[in-house]
């Protein structure tokens, strides 16, 4: 059974940074077994979800949301098993909790749609308020 879980949110002034862990287990990222794909998304109570960013290992390069891209960076630690999120130049707006999703198998998509993933972390609150 896949589990994910989410840490290192935490209250920041606008400008400044943090960075999200989601530390998989149940399997190995570096399995050339099955493919992943692993999703940050964010929600804001009374919105829908939104995609952050995603990174495969079927495709070569991440995948991000145009309200994050140049400030945000996906990418995989094999060793740790573990998929971050370093968040810089963090806005007002970023304000949400965030969430690791991942699909896993023979085909999976680079996508930022939460219907495409099959697992979900809990969840970790970011604020960025001065």
């Amino acid at each position: 059974q896949v589990q994910l879980v989410e840490s290192g949110g935490g209250s920041v002034q606008p400008g400044g940074s943090l960075r999200l862990s989601c530390t998989v287990s149940g399997f190995t990222l570096d399995d050339s077994s099955d493919y992943y794909a692993i999703g940050w998304f964010r929600q804001v109570p009374g919105k829908e979800r939104e995609g952050v960013a995603c990174i495969s290992s079927s495709d070569g390069a991440p995948f991000y949301a145009d309200s994050v891209n140049g400030r945000f960076t996906i990418s995989v630690d094999n060793a740790k098993n573990t998929v971050y999120l370093q968040m810089n130049r963090l806005k007002p707006k970023d304000t949400a909790i965030y969430y690791c999703a991942a699909q896993i198998g023979p085909v999976v998509l680079l996508t930022l749609l939460a219907d495409e993933y099959d697992n979900w972390g809990q969840g970790t609150q970011v604020t960025v308020s001065s």
